[in-house]
């Protein structure tokens, strides 16, 4: 290329465009034309440069480093010049400049250039020109940046206030996802319930991601314009999204946008782009592109954002109440924090103290528990915070509950001691149940002559059928089928050393209730064709029957799985186990927090105070029970327990049904058997009232008699529930409200057995005395106690009306609905009442 066309191509693309021809003409003569090849540096910033460099061809970059912040570079174009002002004011490099690609430079030595200079002083107007331009630029960039502080500012979020307090798992895969949020610039949504502090993770993913110096603003959405007008901006105006560049927005509580804003929030994460809100009547504006990161807090997930799978980071933040064992640290934390904003010493939590924080679930969650921390050091005077300055600690599920075992400490001595129930079990039950089943097959076989016949029909069947209210599933402690179970299963693994079969939980759970269903109806129709009531032999073969499925169950599972999930009566004591005026539980927060053995579930050596034990019979978790079904009151968990967590709660009777319960489908079906075997217990009183034969003493019409009876309340109660369903939609399902029948059933089997313990009963003395042949004379001297009809009567009575409308109060407890939108239930259940009343008292 000669000479003039070097100047032609300096007058149109570079900054010497002004110069004369002359001086044009004397730095095209001066040029040294260059090949220079990609990723080479020509100028280092802080040094003399030794040539002036015009960009021919290629492209190069220009930088200067920073100690506190990331160096901006700048692209060069053909046409730029390098290195201009620094030779004419004879000043060192502010920049350093590398090239990007292979790149054709024009240089002119330093001693050359600045010869033209002096010999044309018009150069010294060009980089007056440049000075001034790049004034204005920065002037322009100063006046852009003061408008972006002021729009930017009311949002602003400056720091992250605290770190994840904690070593629980929960917290550690917390930091572990705000880790792996803050590596890309993808969009995150962080959600959890109220009081989590889920802005603060959002400051920590964007404090801790290479953007750190961009700005973290942040909207609320309640407060926000339904359109979006602060983000998106209006027409002429600049919205937060035009203003924050590469820095993040943070959309809190996202839970609260318009609809409006929700479809265009989903437009946003699509495409990327947004479009500004033009006025009515004007043309809507062309979208335009945005470099933000975006990040939602939320209460829950959005299902349009969830649906459309835009969300490239999904955060949950784990509630306080999972990380139980965080609290002392969190605590610990917020204490610092409080005292030292205040200015005085901290004070020490007790460990009881620090016990009953654990057991509260903080609905309210961080915030709720600095607040507490917070009004606890104005309470406290003295420099321990004792659990009276946490009175506010509370759980709804644990309202109206007195914990029997601080009330009663002789109580907790006691069933923790050897003697319950082992002793009992051991010394007494196994021997007694012994005795009992060879009497029943060696004695004479009527009930008037044989006490066990007695002991098992007039006596057992009464009072646990009352027991039941108090006490639930107590029997099941000292049950003689599982004592024989546990010492078969005790004496087949000292002859056969193994292992014994673990539980198949999932298959025991869907099928368990069935079988026992089943097992429970044979043993109800075998009762009443073969009339084990007043057959001493026969009620033998059901006692070892069932201790045969305890003894054969025990022997190749582990613990008392026939107890859990197969024993009839253990489904039946679980059923009414519900209505029990008593529960134990444990304190979730110390079972969490504290234990880390679970030895009350798995059994281990000897603790603090806890003892040596084989871990629960049954496998439930104190901390994790929620139903009286799933707890035989063995107290193994008691004594195991070195923490002092286990509470025997006295409460209002059946308050799980409409609480914590889980209803199942087998249950309910057992809960209208029993129901059913009271109508089945009284085949004579409905030949008596209605004045038919219904064949009793034909086999054959006598079992479908009585699969008829046992079908016959849960015939009556669907279609009430159907008619229910035709007049109230809202109405919840049969599952749910069939337990509304409960207290009835129990109600009527108890006015049933009433009748046979308050007539039999206190004939124990003379039928003891005729089981081993006592004579006539003797057995009319021996006392008995047989209560009047009359008194029979009322007490039935009483029982009936009472178990009644307990039925109705639960029931509407179990639908949470106005009495009359419930009518045809209860109706139900005063057809059922009624039938009865006249079975048992009329009659």
């Amino acid at each position: 290329m000669n000479v003039s066309e070097r100047v032609k191509w300096l007058q149109e693309r570079t900054e010497f465009a002004r110069l004369s021809e002359s001086a044009l003409s004397a730095i095209a003569q001066a040029i040294q034309e260059q090949q220079i090849q990609e990723n080479r540096r020509i100028g280092l910033e802080d040094t003399q440069p030794n040539a002036l460099y015009i960009l021919y061809n290629g492209h190069l970059e220009s930088y200067r480093t920073s100690k506190t912040s990331a160096a901006k570079a700048t692209s060069l174009l053909p046409g730029a010049i390098v290195y201009l002002k620094e030779l004419l004011l004879d000043e060192v490099a502010e920049e350093t400049v590398i090239t990007l690609d292979d790149c054709t430079m024009w240089t002119i030595p330093r001693e050359a250039f600045i010869a033209i200079a002096q010999q044309f002083p018009e150069l010294g107007q060009a980089i007056s020109r440049q000075l001034a331009t790049q004034l204005e630029q920065a002037e322009a960039e100063l006046a852009y940046e003061r408008e972006k502080q002021i729009a930017l500012r009311p949002y602003l979020v400056p720091k992250v206030k605290r770190g994840i307090v904690g070593t629980s798992r929960y917290a550690t895969r917390l930091r572990q996802e705000i880790k792996k949020a803050s590596s890309d610039r993808g969009s995150v949504l962080i959600f959890g319930e109220p009081g989590l502090e889920k802005d603060n993770s959002a400051a920590l993913i964007h404090f801790g991601s290479s953007d750190r110096k961009e700005p973290l603003i942040k909207i609320n959405c309640n407060t926000m314009q339904p359109n979006g007008a602060e983000l998106f901006g209006r027409v002429g105006k600049p919205g937060l999204l035009d203003w924050i560049g590469r820095g993040t927005l943070m959309l809190n509580n996202l839970e609260d946008i318009s609809p409006e804003f929700e479809e265009k929030l989903v437009q946003l994460l699509k495409t990327g782009q947004f479009t500004p809100i033009a006025r009515e009547g004007e043309p809507e504006p062309e979208p335009r592109s945005y470099e933000a990161r975006l990040i939602m807090t939320s209460e829950k997930v959005l299902p349009q954002l969830e649906k459309c799978k835009l969300i490239t980071h999904v955060i949950k933040v784990p509630p306080l109440r999972v990380r139980k064992s965080d609290i002392a640290l969190q605590a610990d934390y917020y204490l610092s924090l409080l005292t030292k904003s205040r200015g005085i010493a901290k004070p020490k939590i007790t460990p009881e103290a620090l016990r009953r924080l654990q057991g509260y679930d903080f609905p309210g969650n961080y915030v709720e528990l600095e607040n507490l921390l917070n009004r606890a050091i104005t309470q406290a005077e003295g420099r321990e915070l004792t659990e009276e300055v946490f009175w506010s600690t509370g759980d709804k599920n644990r309202r109206f509950r007195v914990n029997l075992l601080n009330a009663y400490p002789k109580l907790r001595q006691f069933l923790r001691s050897s003697w319950w129930p082992d002793r009992i079990n051991y010394g007494f039950t196994l021997g007694v149940f012994a005795v009992v089943v060879v009497v029943l097959f060696a004695a004479p076989q009527t009930r008037d002559r044989n006490f066990a016949l007695n002991l098992f029909w007039a006596w057992w069947w009464m009072l646990i059928l009352i027991s039941f209210p108090f006490v639930g599933r107590l029997w099941c402690a000292i049950c003689p089928f599982m004592i024989y179970g546990e010492l078969a299963q005790k004496i087949s693994l000292w002859l056969f050393p193994r292992k014994l079969q673990p539980w198949a939980r999932q298959s025991a759970e869907k099928w368990g209730g069935w079988f026992l269903f089943g097992l429970f109806t044979l043993i109800l129709l075998w009762e009443e064709l073969w009339n084990l009531e007043n057959t001493a032999y026969l009620s033998g073969c059901l006692l070892l029957l069932i201790t045969a499925g305890a003894v054969i169950f025990s022997v190749l599972f582990e613990r008392r799985f026939w107890c859990r999930y197969l024993c009839p009566i253990g489904g039946m004591n679980g059923l009414f186990a519900k209505l029990s005026m008593i529960e134990l539980r444990a304190q979730q927060g110390i079972c969490s927090a504290t234990c880390t053995t679970y030895q009350c579930y798995k059994g281990g050596p000897q603790k603090g105070e806890g003892m040596e034990t084989g871990g629960c019979p049954i496998y439930s978790h104190p901390a994790q029970l929620q139903d009286n079904k799933d707890c035989v009151l063995c107290m193994t968990c008691l004594k195991a327990c070195p923490h002092r967590s286990v509470e025997l709660n006295l409460r209002p009777p059946g308050i799980e049904l409409w609480t914590t319960h889980h209803p199942s489908y087998s249950e309910v079906c057992l809960l209208f058997l029993l129901f059913g075997a009271v109508f089945l217990h009284r085949l004579p009183q409905v030949e008596q009232l209605f004045g038919i034969n219904l064949h009793l003493d034909h086999f054959g019409i006598h079992a479908i008699v009585s699969m008829l009876a046992l079908m016959f309340p849960a015939a009556i109660s669907l279609l009430f529930h159907q008619i229910l369903r035709l007049l109230n939609r809202r109405s919840r399902p049969f599952l749910e409200l069939a337990y509304g029948y409960l207290p009835l059933v129990l109600g009527v089997s108890l006015a049933h057995y009433l009748h046979l313990g308050l007539t039999e009963a206190g004939q124990i003395l003379p039928v003891t005395v005729a089981t081993f042949g006592g004579n006539a004379e003797l057995i009319a001297t021996l006392p008995i106690a047989v209560a009047h009809p009359a008194v029979i009567e009322f007490l039935q009575a009483v029982t009936l009306i009472g178990s009644f409308w307990c039925s109705v109060f639960l029931t509407q407890k179990i639908a949470r609905q106005p009495i009359q939108n419930l009518l045809p239930q209860h109706f139900a259940l005063v057809i059922l009442g009624s039938g009865l009343w006249k079975l048992i008292i009329v009659s």
